[in-house]
């Protein structure tokens, strides 16, 4: 019974993961991103290839729904509405940066 329990915990622990953002295809937002030539705004600002921005110390974003949000902020800093398959699109290839789980 124990075994049963603690299979059953992990299996929703792990599905916790995997929906993390459930819409989002990697591979799609990163083509958006290098479409949009996101990463060129974050050289501007912090040099180098711009990955910096996802791992300062004083980031903005600590967690998955940070992360949405702030892909919308700087949407409209490019004049870009993003849909929200697009926002899930870019936050799953950004978490390679961040690794939230």
């Amino acid at each position: 019974m124990k075994f049963i329990a603690a299979f059953m915990l992990l299996c929703v622990s792990l599905g916790a993961e995997a929906d993390l953002f459930p819409q989002g295809n990697a591979t799609t937002g990163q083509k958006l991103f290098a479409q949009l030539r996101c990463d060129s705004c974050h050289m501007n600002m912090y040099g180098g290839d711009g990955g910096a921005i996802f791992t300062r110390a004083n980031r903005k974003v600590h967690n998955a729904p940070q992360l949405l949000a702030q892909i919308g902020v700087c949407g409209g800093n490019v004049d870009q509405e993003f849909s929200t398959q697009e926002k899930e699109n870019i936050a799953a290839y950004l978490n390679r940066y961040y690794n939230f789980k």
